[in-house]
């Protein structure tokens, strides 16, 4: 049972399926991890909060500068576990960005019918990078990770070789130029839309002060929109 001046915060940490023992450690800023494993068994949603927690520290810090001590602590969970269900910290990174950019290939297919299809597409990829800017940061942090060419690499052609044949397609139908390399295109309507929450320095420095934040993301929007028309129109 819970002390009788447990702070009142812990009966709601207890109420997401956590032992009282956890729920106290995490109401208190103690250390979760000495009593993670007392947590009822729940793989599946045990392995989510581990990637959750690696996408945070990974976006924050790189591979290089992210240890699975932290990982395991912000999850909640024994570093052990996060080894017996990821394997080493290398193979977690990998496996993160590889379902990353899976989940947003899901989410902004490309279809090109007509030009203007190619503008909806970078713009939606803006608008998914935007409210998602730690995916940006991983592929960034993964290009500046010395070491062998990136893990699932099968999987991330597949990824990427239906956008270059749907370009393709449209080059040979002539709504998209055929001046540009159908891959190379592919690159460019990809980087358009990243580069803004990436590098938001830069866009600051460019910019200046925003005051109004849905207007500027607007305009970065129609910005993102009209250039990629403009690099494929034939």
């Amino acid at each position: 049972r819970l002390p009788s001046d447990a702070p009142e915060c812990v009966g709601s940490v207890q109420r997401e399926g956590t032992t009282p023992t956890l729920a106290l450690a995490l109401a208190i800023g103690a250390d979760p991890a000495p009593y993670a494993d007392r947590v009822p068994h729940d793989v599946e949603g045990t392995k989510q909060r581990v990637r959750d927690a690696a996408v945070a520290e990974f976006a924050a810090h790189g591979l290089h500068g992210t240890t699975m001590e932290r990982i395991a602590a912000r999850a909640g969970i024994n570093k052990e576990r996060v080894y017996a269900y990821f394997g080493d910290k290398r193979a977690l990174f990998a496996g993160l960005v590889t379902d990353l950019l899976a989940t947003v290939a899901d989410a902004v297919p490309l279809e090109i019918e007509r030009l203007e299809d190619v503008g909806e597409f970078a713009a939606r990829n803006f608008d998914y990078l935007e409210d998602h800017p730690d995916r940006a940061r991983l592929v960034l942090w993964e290009g500046l990770t010395p070491g062998d060419e990136a893990e699932g690499g099968d999987r991330r052609q597949a990824l990427y070789e239906g956008k270059r044949k749907a370009v393709a397609a449209a080059q040979q139908a002539g709504i998209l130029t055929d001046t540009v390399d159908s891959a190379h295109l592919v690159f460019l309507l990809l980087a358009l839309p990243s580069w803004w929450s990436a590098a938001p320095q830069i866009a600051r420095i460019l910019t200046g002060p925003v005051e109004d934040v849905d207007a500027e993301r607007a305009r970065r929007r129609a910005a993102v929109k009209e250039a990629a028309i403009r690099i494929a129109r034939p």
